[in-house]
């Protein structure tokens, strides 16, 4: 019975263990009510600026729009971006800024227009969260974000896809004729193998 009671314990201090680090890893929730992870960076929300900077440091640019109580953001925040693997692909390869779907922090566009981040929102025609907007290392013309962006992820995705979407933006997948679903369905039959 005293192995069994010292086996129980050691089993529940593990489990806390592993929830400490996966919750640490989950990030934190700002004052704003979003998930702020390690690798999103705080800036002045000028997109030309981020871009210029994120190109600067050999990284791609990447605009998250989130929201408030997302039941989606949440699941990506605690489930999928903690994943070590992932956590230091973004850390290693993007350039990270978060958007506040009904925010009022001013952003400027690549056009140049600069509107709350509730505003930009509407005018980037983005309806739910998350959504992640991916832009290449060419300099975007001066038009709206929405518009230049080399990708879109619209939604929560499970592990595989988030990392596939992540690996064929650095790899520039959007230049070639592979479709990131056939992108997707390669590496899914590569990791069968």
């Amino acid at each position: 019975m005293k192995k069994l009671t010292i086996a129980f314990l050691g089993m529940v201090i593990w489990v806390m263990v592993l929830g400490g680090v996966s919750g640490a890893l989950a990030g934190r929730l700002g004052d704003d009510g979003l998930h702020k992870q390690s690798w999103m960076r705080e800036t002045f929300k000028d997109l030309r600026e981020d871009w210029q900077e994120a190109n600067a440091e050999g990284k791609r640019l990447m605009v998250m729009i989130e929201q408030r109580g997302c039941i989606y953001c949440k699941k990506m925040h605690e489930e999928i971006y903690p994943v070590p693997e992932i956590t230091r692909f973004i850390d290693d390869n993007y350039f990270v800024v978060q958007i506040n779907m009904f925010g009022d922090v001013e952003v400027t566009d690549f056009d140049g227009e600069s509107l709350s981040e509730k505003d930009i929102v509407k005018k980037w025609g983005v309806l739910f969260t998350p959504t992640v907007l991916f832009f290449g290392e060419k300099e975007p013309e001066s038009k709206s974000g929405h518009l230049v962006s080399v990708a879109q992820m619209p939604g929560a995705f499970g592990k595989m896809t988030t990392e596939d979407m992540l690996h064929w933006v650095v790899e520039k997948g959007y230049e070639s004729d592979e479709p990131f679903q056939k992108y997707h369905a390669r590496m899914i039959a590569d990791r069968k193998k």
